[in-house]
Order: C-alpha cells, then structure tokens, then sequence
C-alpha cells in the first residue's frame, strides 16, 4: 500500500514495515515507528505499569491506571497480581501490593532490619504510647470526638491529636449533631501504612480485652461510662 503524506511518500507492507522516500528522490527504511513514537496503548503493559508505580506518592487504583495506560480494567487488574506473584516466587526485596484501594511497591517484610537501619540510620521516629493509644481509639470508634477519644483514654488527647493530623493518620470528619464537636476519623495513609486494604481488615478487639468479672472486680461500679462532658478537665499527656 502507498500513500502520501507530509510531503513524503509511502510505501507500506502488510507487516506494518515499508520504505519512506523524501520529495527529493531520496529513500530511506523505515521499520516500524521511531523510539518513542508508540502511543501509550501500543507499550507493553507489565513493564509500562511498573514505570508508573515506581513514581507515585500513594496507592494506584485498577480504574486509574487503565484510564491512564488506555487498557481495559481487566487486563491491567490481571496484570498487576501476576507482577505480585512473580516478585513473591523470585523472592525479590520489595512487593507489590493492594493496599488502601490501590497498588504501589513497598519492601518486603523479611528486609525490615534493613530498610529501617538506611532510614533511621540510628535515629527513632516511631510514635509515642501515648499517641498510638490515641490511634487505636479514632481507628475502632471513628467518627469520634476529641472529648470522647479523652474519655477512653482517661486523659486529655488534644496534643496527641494535633500531632496524629500533622502526621495525616487522622482527618476531621464533619460535626456532631448533638454538640458541634469536630469529628474525627482515620485516613486513606493509615491504612497504606498498616498494610490494609480497609477497616474491616482490623483485628477484633474481644481477644485483647479483660474478662467482664475482671474488669467488674476493679470497679463496684462495674464498667464505666465513657460519655463526658467536652468543658471536664483531665490529665495530660506527655
């Protein structure tokens, strides 16, 4: 097949291959289209996907990358789990992983000992007691006030809470109907950093907690209430 365009005239085979001759007289080959000619659909997928998650900041969904990568869900869903079971059954140092409603690489567990001594480098930048206590309580009771976060805890959670935010583990969620109080609930970031993909994967509660007997013999109240009122002063945290 032979058409003109541009000014330049073309002879084209059934492969796709054919020889391009200048309006000059002027012949040169042409096989296939230039290095990096290929629009995003005409790359191979696996390793095109791979290229885009080695530069994202947060978790990938299926239905950005096939809108970016011009594929169908499927094909980039099924594309993705085998580059998972490939890197597993190489055993490579890093994973890839559906955490949070999307897909990013992040270093297998085996090599914490490792990644954590280039990044601490002798430095600890874990979080206090005090505020993955805090955490826990926003993670299980969300949307939840600061009052009542104060209330489980037995001492006042407004530090800790600020720092949960700067760090983006926790977010503002709307207002109580009842009292105005700022709402708070966990992130899309606490879930990428607890390796889960949502809060139904948290772990029950029942096994950590005190017998009710127990808990009853400390306390001839029994079981205390946790609703307080937002003006009660108490201890701070450290």
């Amino acid at each position: 097949m032979s058409g003109v365009a541009g000014g330049e005239a073309y002879d084209v085979t059934e492969a796709g291959a054919g020889t391009r001759s200048g309006a000059d007289g002027g012949a040169g080959e042409r096989t296939g289209a230039p290095a990096g000619a290929l629009g995003v659909d005409g790359l191979e997928l696996k390793p095109a996907l791979e290229a885009v998650l080695m530069v994202v900041d947060e978790p990938a969904t299926e239905e950005h990358l096939a809108r970016v990568l011009q594929r169908p869900r499927r094909a980039v869903a099924l594309a993705l789990r085998e580059l998972s079971d490939d890197y597993t059954r190489q055993g490579r140092g890093f994973d890839l992983r559906l955490v949070a409603g999307g897909w990013r690489f992040y270093s297998r567990a085996a090599y914490a000992d490792a990644v954590e001594s280039f990044v601490l480098d002798g430095q600890q930048a874990r979080l206090t007691q005090a505020a993955l206590e805090t955490l826990a309580v926003v993670a299980y009771r969300q949307p939840v006030s600061r009052s009542r976060v104060s209330a489980v805890r037995g001492v006042n959670c407004d530090g800790v809470m600020r720092t949960l935010l700067q760090r983006g583990l926790v977010e503002e969620a709307g207002t109580e109907p009842e009292t105005g109080a700022i709402l708070y609930r966990t992130t899309n970031y606490f879930l990428e950093r607890m390796g889960l993909r949502g809060l139904d994967e948290l772990p029950e509660l029942a096994p950590f907690l005190p017998e009710a007997d127990a808990v009853e013999g400390d306390s001839p109240e029994g079981i205390p209430s946790f609703d307080v009122d937002d003006s009660g002063d108490s201890q701070t945290d450290h």
